[in-house]
């Protein structure tokens, strides 16, 4: 993934302070990358686009 495919959630952030949960995501055609906005050097969790779809529908 390239480093300026990364977007913060929007729900990110909003109640202010350092205990929040931080996601990024950054899709592509082929994949979707999920990381930890935190802990960036961890990695990132690869899945496919429909994989993606499916989850945030379920989330929500």
């Amino acid at each position: 993934m390239k480093k300026d495919q990364w977007r913060k959630s929007s729900y990110s952030g909003m109640g202010g302070g350092d205990n929040n949960e931080c996601v990024e995501v950054a899709v592509s055609t082929e994949t979707v990358g999920v990381r930890d906005t935190k802990d960036r050097a961890a990695g990132h969790l690869t899945v496919s686009p429909a994989a993606w779809a499916a989850f945030t529908r379920t989330a929500r």
